[in-house]
C-alpha cells in the first residue's frame, strides 16, 4: 500500500465544557473532535476522506469563514486595516463539516510574522442566527491573557455587554483555550475547549467520523437542549439586538 502524504494539518480529539455561574448554576462538556489547519498552505492537505471547498465524510469550506472567499486573504487584509502585519503562518482550529453540515460557535485563528512570532489571534464567533463576528486580539505571547467586550449576540440568555477573557495553551502535540465572561456583575460563564492534536491522516478522519458520525448536529442540538433547561431554571431572557454590529472588535 502507497503511504498517504504528510500533511502539516492536524485533528485534535477532546472534550467541550461550558460552566454558567450565575443566576443559576448550570454545567455540561461533551466530546468533540476538531481540525488546525494551515491557512497559509490550504491545497497542501490530503486526506481521503477530508476535501477542500468540497463534500466529503469531513470536509473544510472557506465559505464558513471571514468574508466567505478566500481566507488566507481574508486574515491577511483584516490585520493590515488595524495596522498590523502577518506575513506568515496562519492556523485555524475549528470544527469541520461533517457530511456536509457544521455549525462552528467559536474559531481560532493564530496568526504569525515571518519571522515566527505571534501578532494576534482572531476570535471568529457564529450564533445561531447566521451572523459572523471577529474579535481582533492584538498579542505576541502566545500564553497571554487577553481581553474584548462583548459586542456580539450570541446567547439569549446573556446580554450584549460586558467582557471576554481569553487564555491559551501553546503545544505542538495539545490544543487549549478558554473563554471566560463577565457579565458586568462579576463572573457568569467559564468555557474550555481542549484536546490532543495528532496528524490529520485518512485513519485519523475515518476514527473521528465513526467515533461521533453526527457530531456537527450534536453542538446545534445540544445549544438548543442547553437552552431548555436554562428556561426550566428561570434563566433571563434577553432578545437580540436589532441594530447590525461592525464586523471586527479590538
Amino acid at each position: 500500500m502507497r503511504p498517504e502524504p504528510v500533511s502539516a494539518a492536524q485533528i485534535g480529539f477532546g472534550r467541550v465544557m461550558h460552566a454558567r455561574l450565575q443566576p443559576a448554576r448550570h454545567r455540561f462538556d461533551y466530546p468533540v473532535y476538531f481540525l488546525r489547519l494551515p491557512v497559509h498552505a490550504l491545497p497542501s492537505i490530503r486526506s481521503r476522506w477530508l476535501s477542500l471547498n468540497r463534500f466529503n465524510l469531513l470536509s473544510f469550506h472557506e465559505a464558513d469563514h471571514g468574508d466567505g472567499r478566500n481566507c488566507l486573504v481574508w486574515a491577511r487584509a483584516l490585520l493590515k486595516a488595524h495596522g498590523l502585519k502577518a506575513d506568515g503562518d496562519i492556523w485555524l482550529t475549528t470544527f469541520p463539516r461533517v457530511l456536509g453540515y457544521a455549525f462552528k460557535p467559536v474559531s481560532f485563528w493564530h496568526c504569525h510574522r515571518a519571522d515566527g512570532s505571534l501578532v494576534a489571534v482572531l476570535a471568529e464567533v457564529n450564533n445561531t442566527f447566521g451572523e459572523r463576528h471577529v474579535y481582533l486580539l492584538r498579542t505576541n505571547d502566545p500564553s497571554a491573557t487577553l481581553h474584548a467586550d462583548k459586542v456580539f449576540h450570541v446567547s439569549p440568555f446573556f446580554p450584549v455587554r460586558g467582557r471576554y477573557t481569553f487564555g491559551f495553551q501553546p503545544a505542538d502535540d495539545f490544543f487549549r483555550a478558554r473563554i471566560e465572561y463577565d457579565d458586568g456583575s462579576g463572573d457568569a460563564l467559564r468555557t474550555a475547549w481542549w484536546g490532543r492534536l495528532e496528524p490529520l491522516t485518512s485513519r485519523a478522519c475515518l476514527r473521528a467520523f465513526f467515533s461521533h458520525p453526527l457530531m456537527t448536529w450534536g453542538v446545534i442540538a445540544r445549544i438548543h437542549l442547553q437552552a431548555l433547561r436554562l428556561i426550566l431554571k428561570r434563566v433571563p431572557f434577553f432578545r437580540k439586538p436589532p441594530a447590525p454590529l461592525k464586523e471586527v472588535t479590538e
